[in-house]
């Protein structure tokens, strides 16, 4: 009877905690997508798409991570996407 009585005391200090937690979804990524030319280089390309503020090496780790590129060469007629 005491375990029943304390497992009833806990669902009322739990469940009013509970409720009041919010979940927030993330915001869906946004992508621009970018056909690589003869002489692109991801700096390059990051740096196009970079603002007057923005750190393009920061751009550059993006799209990487965006297109799961494990070092910077890149070939004419590759596609990427590149993160807004």
């Amino acid at each position: 009877m005491p375990a029943i009585a304390l497992a009833a005391l806990a669902l009322m200090v739990a469940l009013p905690t509970l409720s009041s937690v919010r979940l927030y979804a993330a915001t869906a990524q946004r992508y621009v997508s970018v056909t690589v030319q003869p002489g692109d280089s991801l700096w390059s390309i990051a740096a196009a798409h970079a603002g007057p503020t923005a750190d393009v090496q920061e751009i550059v780790d993006r799209i990487s991570d965006a297109n799961h590129l494990h070092s910077g060469t890149l070939q004419p007629g590759e596609h990427l996407r590149i993160p807004l």
